[in-house]
């Protein structure tokens, strides 16, 4: 490398990027923190964390529900890693308009891209753009109090179709249909709990193309759907088909067997009258349903679709390998809202290599590629972005462990950095007029959403808030840059 000071050492530590501040750039940075050659001695590295949103921890923060209580102890744990004080993190930061490729490559030996994945995939059925359609992933978005969407949401459908199978699916079907009240113990922002508390709705149907056994979601998803007062959980006996491929995996999957055991004795317990429910909402779940359209109401103009005002699914059948495929038989569902939550999707980057119909930046086990698939040097990827919306929290570790022992590998022929000192980037950002967040500022946000909680909570101690969300960026970057927004 072509630099007076051998890069790594504690004169020259490796100057390392990492852009995104969720579970996978937070665990990249820490594993790179606890690396064998830095607890040698071999090496010393510095790393800087940025994030486009004020606030630290990514999807952990807008794309879970309020009402996972599990996510506290991830939350914990990314708390620990950078309240030791070695990753510094710069928040409100947006890379391609704050910060450019050019500005990381000068600033830094190595950048790792840990952006995740935020939009909705599609779903290229005719209808799906009807009013009344809407993004899983938006309506998540919307009710964690994500600061670039908006505060409204239109919850004004009684039945609702909820499209997919997998976990996103499960937490969209159960904030639609669990009754506001319920989720005032958790961090909800005040502008959601009023939204989901003038809900009309009394049926969220949630379906899946395959059978009980092929579902996506995990076993505490589908219990805590149970958890929900005041909602029965509606299943129907022409869903439930086992085929080959299902009995093998049910004897073999302890996770399909548990879900599977649940599903059945659900629908075992449940009566054979229906009209014998007697909770004010109902949570259906059906299997076998292929989506084919979204209908509309014909209420637009010169007899235009209009709102949505139906779905019509063709029932499915399995094919032997788990699998599923069509039957002929059609069914409508008269609905007034369509959710469609098959999965995310991962958006472009600036000035780096994408794969537009994988999402993902193209890369060799975290390593990034240009256009011809030759190694980037100085640019990794890790997390969904690397590998796509695919598998739980748990899996990041591993991916950012294969990323950052390939950037360890490669530290000895990165492209030296002109000016690595770490203060140039605070003024660069400075000059620049960049309205950053630091991990104090975050602290500081911390606090007051907590102060937020405890003035809300009621003095008889039947409801206790933890926190509540600020959700306008503005309101964010003042009280985290030392200010107090006016109005939270």
């Amino acid at each position: 490398m072509s630099t007076n000071t051998p890069v790594g050492t504690a004169a020259r530590p490796l100057r390392i990027a990492v852009v995104g501040s969720g579970p996978a750039g937070v665990y990249a940075a820490d594993i790179l923190t606890k690396s064998e050659a830095v607890k040698s001695g071999e090496l010393t590295v510095s790393i800087d964390l940025f994030d486009r949103y004020p606030a630290p921890y990514g999807l952990i923060r807008y794309g879970v529900a309020p009402d996972h209580p599990r996510i506290k102890g991830i939350v914990n744990a990314l708390h620990k890693v950078l309240d030791r004080g070695d990753i510094r993190f710069f928040g409100n930061v947006d890379y391609g308009t704050d910060l450019s490729i050019e500005d990381l490559r000068t600033h830094y030996d190595a950048v790792i891209f840990a952006t995740g994945a935020i939009k909705d995939a599609d779903l290229n059925i005719p209808g799906i753009e009807l009013e009344g359609s809407y993004g899983g992933a938006d309506f998540v978005s919307w009710y964690d109090g994500h600061p670039d969407v908006s505060r409204e949401w239109p919850l004004d459908a009684k039945e609702i179709a909820v499209i997919g199978n997998g976990n996103v699916a499960l937490d969209v079907a159960r904030m639609l249909s669990k009754h506001a009240d319920d989720l005032l113990v958790s961090e909800i922002p005040d502008n959601v709990y009023a939204g989901l508390k003038s809900s009309p709705v009394t049926d969220v149907h949630v379906f899946g193309r395959r059978g009980p056994a092929q579902v996506k979601f995990t076993p505490l998803e589908l219990r805590e759907l149970s958890h929900s007062k005041d909602v029965d959980i509606i299943l129907y006996a022409e869903d439930f088909e086992f085929d080959a491929e299902s009995d093998r995996q049910i004897q073999s999957n302890n996770q399909t067997k548990t879900m599977v055991g649940t599903l059945t004795n659900w629908i075992a317990e449940q009566p054979e009258d229906l009209s014998e429910l007697t909770a004010s909402r109902r949570l259906h779940l059906h299997f076998l349903h292929s989506p084919v359209e979204v209908y509309g109401d014909n209420t637009g103009e010169a007899g235009a679709p209009g709102r949505v005002a139906g779905i019509k699914f063709e029932r499915t059948e399995l094919d032997g390998t788990g699998n599923a495929r069509g039957t002929g038989e059609f069914i409508d569902y008269p609905v007034q809202a369509v959710y469609r939550a098959i999965g995310y999707f991962g958006s472009a980057l600036p000035e780096v290599e994408f794969d537009h119909s994988k999402g993902v930046v193209p890369n060799d086990g975290g390593r990034v590629l240009d256009a011809s698939g030759a190694h980037v040097p100085g640019l990794y990827a890790t997390g969904w972005i690397k590998r796509g919306p695919v598998g739980l929290i748990g899996h990041t570790k591993g991916d950012a462990l294969e990323t950052v022992t390939y950037l360890l590998e490669d530290r000895e022929n990165l492209p030296a950095a002109a000016a690595p000192a770490p203060e140039k980037i605070v003024e660069l950002l400075e000059s620049r007029g960049v309205q950053y967040t630091s991990w104090e500022g975050w602290l500081a946000l911390d606090a007051h959403e907590r102060s937020l909680g405890e003035q809300a909570s009621a003095e008889d101690g039947s409801v206790q808030r933890e926190r509540i969300k600020v959700v306008p960026r503005e309101d964010m970057v003042e009280i985290s840059r030392g200010g107090v927004a006016a109005e939270v």
